[in-house]
């Protein structure tokens, strides 16, 4: 028999524990591929399994750590935003994108509108809070949707589905910024009855977002520049080392937040521009590919401390009315704003309810309830913690558990084959 003294220590545990999971993200893909089960789902399992086991002390909880769920969950993101910019093939056109703009202009700020309403009213939020909890739940995730976005750099493998719900999580990240500014000036500056909507609206609508749009594209030519069109004799493209995407993303992300501009939004532009450089040379799949590998090492991660928050007490302060709420946002709001931003769009039925039906929340909204309570006092803030966590959970087992049938389905109504030989999704 073994004693109690003779157990593994915590840090042994999270080691194997680490090294299982790894294995996992790299063969579980190929296992789930046609199986209506989805990556993300496993990982949070077995993170809640391992936070479960009383040698684990260690409690995950975002609130404990608001610093560190900000920035790690933070870094996540822009390298997703990285990886789904460098893996879009259509040319930048304002038409082509069309399904991409609906979705920004009309969708997200409906979501927005909605939630806020929906929470103000069903949880009884003060406004500002409940616009802060609805900008941090508006923008779809680019970091748990691999299964429906686009496959890696020409692959070809990019309907109208899969490039409008890729474009979409790579621009809404960026773009619901100002709401959340919005948010903490209602709730912090608005009371004292000091002057705050026109520094709102220039300094955090018009210049983060044209800065970060303009410093995006300065920052992807000149990496464009640099990896393709030096002298052949240190040109990066040829050493074949696609870590330089990871630069891209740091340099990309720091230098537009050093002027005060939309790091998120700077960072996808930069992963378009840079792949517009030289749109069909081999590098990319590198840059695509070392992208992909932080992005799924450090998904797994920061799924396991969310199925660990989840045994924690995340969802502690969630009661009948919050479990309501989070299905109205997912089943109601989100098909219901995207149907209305496709209307007299040019795209099959099918293709507009897949859409409207694919607002996966996730990493983004984690990162951005991080940021606003970190910015502004809260009372309750274990309850939107609570909220953003259940919405999350929901989303990626409703969508998780559904993806893989419906894209398949999709497929075979477009004559496509679903089974033929493709790229195994990393996660989503």
């Amino acid at each position: 028999m073994i004693s109690t003294a003779e157990l593994p220590e915590p840090y042994v545990l999270m080691l194997t524990g680490f090294g299982l999971l790894t294995a996992l993200v790299v063969w579980l893909p190929l296992a789930l591929r046609k199986l209506p089960l989805s990556l993300p789902i496993v990982c949070i399992a077995l993170g809640a399994a391992l936070f479960s086991l009383p040698q684990i002390t260690l409690k995950p909880l975002p609130l404990l750590y608001p610093e560190i769920a900000e920035r790690f969950t933070e870094f996540v993101v822009i390298i997703a935003l990285m990886g789904a910019g460098l893996k879009i093939d259509r040319v930048f056109r304002w038409r082509d994108w069309a399904v991409t703009w609906r979705l920004l202009a009309v969708t997200m700020p409906l979501g927005i509108a909605a939630i806020m309403l929906v929470t103000a009213w069903g949880l009884n939020l003060p406004w500002a809070i409940a616009l802060l909890l609805a900008a941090s739940l508006a923008p779809t995730d680019p970091v748990l949707a691999a299964d429906i976005q686009v496959g890696p750099p020409k692959s070809e493998d990019e309907d109208e589905v899969r490039f409008g719900l890729t474009s979409e999580a790579g621009l809404n990240d960026g773009l619901a910024f100002p709401f959340v500014h919005l948010a903490i000036a209602l709730a912090t500056v608005a009371g004292t009855g000091e002057a705050w909507f026109g520094e709102w609206l220039s300094y955090r609508v018009v210049w983060e977002i044209v800065a970060g749009v303009g410093g995006g594209w300065l920052i992807g030519r000149l990496f464009g520049w640099l990896t393709f069109h030096v002298s052949a004799e240190s040109k990066l493209a040829q050493t074949g080392d696609g870590l330089i995407a990871l630069a891209a993303t740091c340099v990309s992300y720091g230098l537009t937040e050093m002027i005060h501009c939309y790091g998120f939004l700077a960072v996808f532009v930069t992963a378009l521009t840079f792949r517009s450089t030289h749109r069909e040379h081999d590098f990319h799949h590198d840059m695509h590919d070392v992208a992909e590998q932080i992005e799924r090492l450090m998904m797994m991660v920061l799924l396991l401390l969310f199925g660990g928050a989840l045994v924690s007490g995340l969802l502690s302060a969630v009661g009948w009315r919050e479990i309501v709420v989070a299905l109205v946002i997912l089943l109601v709001i989100r098909p219901l704003t995207g149907w209305l931003g496709l209307l007299r769009h040019r795209a099959d039925r099918s293709e507009k309810l897949t859409l409207a039906f694919f607002g996966i929340r996730g990493v983004g909204s984690i990162y951005y309830l991080a940021y606003g309570l970190n910015h502004v006092d809260v009372a309750g803030a274990g309850r939107l913690w609570g909220v953003v966590g259940l919405v999350v959970l929901f989303s990626i087992v409703l969508h998780g558990l559904t993806v893989t049938p419906i894209m398949r389905s999709l497929d075979r109504q477009q004559g496509r084959d679903p089974d033929r030989d493709q790229p195994v999704p990393s996660a989503g």
